[in-house]
């Protein structure tokens, strides 16, 4: 296992890009991070550094540790803050990843109330899509994840929410679809489409279009809905986004336009069962149960 003090040197000397200054910044003589630094490349077995750069540089692998030891760090920080913080007085990070979904603006509204008794506490929030944010729950970076369904969440603990999430197409502004107030899957696969990428969304959006998914023109396919309005606002094509997306679109280029029939889905709080959560957390989560119950 890589020393926590091995990791702060090697991230000293990536972002300096120059072993001198980051012996300097460190507080050590060149000799002695030199020698650091190859016991660290011995220790993984991979060259970190790409030999005789100037400035110094990364290989693939130091690229991969950098962003590892990076999240360690500030995990091990984040801990260290949760574990010591007074009884009295509620602090720590809650860490919730989700995606561009209209249900963020719900779980923005708890927060806030949340954030009034408890100011102390701050919340990370990562922007990703389902797969994505499951992925950072099991590797210990983010506590809880707002799931868009389908999405296995077997695994999980989770709280069901009271709201769900419509599906729309993206349309140029120019266009005749844009007067429309809805879309058919008759009409889109006339068009180029952009689609999810997530394979379990994507699935349910072919299942929406039904026999015309055969026929269907795919473009592109995005994991955000704010890539998928870039790409319609270019001329790529029509997208297919939940109206989470709505909130970033310039709407004197391009709209969003409801499908017909409707397609709708689930969306779900989910965290890892049986996992010890910092005190923040685990109030949140019971704050936010509440609420939910209340309703």
């Amino acid at each position: 296992m890589i020393e926590t003090r091995l990791m702060q040197y090697f991230l000293a000397v990536a972002k300096e890009q120059n072993i001198t200054k980051a012996a300097k910044v460190l507080h050590i003589t060149q000799p002695t991070l030199s020698r650091q630094m190859a016991m660290l490349e011995k220790e993984i077995g991979a060259t970190l550094f790409i030999k005789g750069s100037r400035p110094l540089s990364l290989t693939n692998e130091g690229y991969l540790l950098r962003r590892r030891a990076e999240e360690v760090l500030d995990l091990l920080a984040k801990t260290e803050a949760e574990v010591s913080c007074g009884k009295e007085e509620l602090e720590g990070t809650v860490t919730i990843g989700c995606g561009e979904i209209a249900a963020v603006q719900y779980l923005a509204k708890i927060i806030e109330k949340f954030h009034e008794i408890h100011p102390l506490v701050v919340f990370d929030i990562y922007t990703a899509n389902a797969d994505q944010i499951r992925q950072r729950m099991d590797e210990g970076l983010s506590d809880i994840g707002l799931l868009l369904e389908p999405s296995d969440i077997e695994q999980y603990e989770y709280i069901r929410m009271p709201v769900t999430e419509k599906w729309a197409a993206i349309v140029p502004s120019c266009v005749p679809l844009a007067k429309r107030n809805s879309v058919t899957a008759e009409e889109l696969a006339k068009v180029p489409v952009i689609m999810p990428s997530r394979k379990k969304v994507h699935a349910e959006v072919a299942n929406w279009f039904g026999k015309h998914y055969e026929h269907l023109n795919i473009a592109a396919v995005s994991n955000l809905s704010t890539n998928s309005a870039l790409l319609v606002e270019a001329g790529l094509g029509y997208a297919l986004t939940t109206e989470g997306a709505l909130p970033f679109l310039k709407e004197s280029r391009i709209r969003m336009i409801p499908l017909s029939p409707e397609l709708t889905a689930t969306l779900s709080l989910a965290w890892k069962r049986q996992l010890p959560f910092s005190s923040a957390t685990e109030h949140f989560l019971e704050f936010f149960r509440k609420k939910v119950e209340d309703q």
